[in-house]
C-alpha cells in the first residue's frame, strides 16, 4: 500500500557546494523479527512483538536506505555515513553489519523508556538522535517488515521540518548541492530534484546493498558497545583508548534530552484492541465464470474465510 508521497524542494543554511566539505549523512535502520518465521508465540498479550521469540534480521528496505547512502558517499569524498538504529543491545550487530559493508559509525538508542513505542514514539526518539548528529541528508526504508506502515520516516522529517522524498528508486546525479532521484510509483516512475538538506525513504525496488567487505569485516568485527564488552566481561576502558573506531556508542533517552512523555507505550496513541492469528489453508479448487453471480460469491466466500476485508 502506497501511503505517503510527499516531494518538497529544500533550502539549507549550510551549502555544500565544494566537494571538500563534509557531508553528514544518517541512516535510519532497523533490527526486525524475522516474519518469515512468525509462530504462535509472535506476539505478545499487550499487542506488542515478543522479539525474543523470533529470529532478528537487518530490515530489508534498509539496506536498500544504506546502499543509497553509500552511492552518494561514492560520489562525495568527504561524506561521512552514520547509522542510528534503535532497540536493545542485540540490535548494535545490524551496526557492525552496516560498517562492514562501508558506513563509518553508528549509534545506538536503547533505553527500557523507547520499549513498546509505537510509530509516533519511535519517529520522536530518533528525531532527538538526530538532532545531535545535525545531518545534511537522511536516508531510511521505505517501511520496516515488522509493521509495514511507511510512518517512520515521513514522521521524523515533520519533527525535524525536513523536506523529504518518499519511494526513492534510484540516485540520478548528485552535483552542487542538488540531488536528481527517481521516484518508484503505483503506476510508473517519476523523476524529482532537491537540494539539502532533505529526508528520503528508500523503495525495496532500490539497488540491493553491496556486500559486506572482507577486510572492513576483519578490522571492525570487534566493534561493540559499552554493554555488549560488559556483558562479555572485558576490559573495554584499555580497548576503547586502544582502537577509538571500535567504540559503538549508546544514547540513552536522557542523552538525547527526549520528553519521557512521548517514549514508550505511555508515549503511543496506538493501541492493539484484539489479535488473531489467520492461516490460510489450502482447499479444494474452484472454478468461477464472469457471471455477476459467480463472482458475487467468490467476493463473500473471500470475506468470509478473511482472505481480504
Amino acid at each position: 500500500m502506497y501511503v505517503f508521497f510527499y516531494i518538497f524542494a529544500a533550502t539549507h543554511k549550510k551549502t555544500l557546494n565544494s566537494k571538500f566539505m563534509k557531508l553528514k549523512i544518517v541512516v535510519l535502520a532497523k533490527q526486525v523479527p524475522d516474519t518469515r518465521n512468525v509462530g504462535k508465540d509472535a506476539m505478545k498479550e499487550d499487542g506488542t512483538v515478543n522479539r525474543g521469540a523470533l529470529p532478528a534480521i537487518f530490515n530489508p528496505d534498509d539496506l536498500n536506505a544504506l546502499e543509497l547512502a553509500l552511492e552518494i558517499k561514492d560520489r562525495h569524498k568527504n561524506a561521512e555515513v552514520s547509522v542510528i538504529t534503535m532497540g536493545p543491545t542485540r540490535a548494535a550487530e545490524i551496526i557492525r553489519e552496516s560498517i562492514y559493508r562501508g558506513a563509518d559509525k553508528g549509534y545506538l538508542l536503547t533505553d527500557r523508556k523507547f520499549a513498546g513505542s509505537d510509530t509516533l514514539a519511535t519517529s520522536y526518539a530518533l528525531s532527538k538522535a538526530v538532532e545531535k548528529i545535525n545531518p545534511d541528508l537522511i536516508v531510511c526504508g521505505l517501511q520496516a517488515i515488522d509493521g509495514d506502515t511507511a510512518q517512520v520516516g515521513p514522521q521524523v522529517a515533520e519533527k525535524l521540518n525536513f523536506p523529504q522524498i518518499t519511494y526513492v528508486e534510484k540516485l540520478e546525479s548528485f552535483e552542487n548541492n542538488k540531488l536528481v532521484l527517481v521516484r518508484r510509483l503505483e503506476r510508473g516512475v517519476e523523476t524529482v530534484s532537491t537540494t539539502l538538506p532533505v529526508l528520503l525513504t528508500v523503495h525495496s525496488s532500490a539497488t540491493p546493498c553491496r556486500p559486506m567487505h572482507a577486510k572492513r569485516v576483519l578490522k571492525y568485527k570487534h566493534a561493540h558497545t559499552t554493554t555488549e564488552l560488559q556483558e562479555q566481561n572485558r576490559d573495554y576502558t584499555d580497548l576503547i583508548k586502544e582502537f577509538p573506531y571500535l567504540h559503538i556508542e549508546e544514547w540513552s533517552a536522557e542523552a538525547v534530552k527526549a520528553d519521557e512523555n512521548h517514549l514508550g507505550l505511555g508515549g503511543s496513541p496506538t493501541k492493539v484492541k484484539e489479535i488473531e492469528s489467520v492461516v490460510l489453508t489450502q482447499k479444494e479448487s474452484k472454478q468461477f465464470t464472469e457471471k455477476d453471480q459467480d463472482i458475487d460469491q467468490l467476493m463473500k466466500e473471500l470475506l468470509e474465510t478473511r482472505v481480504i476485508g
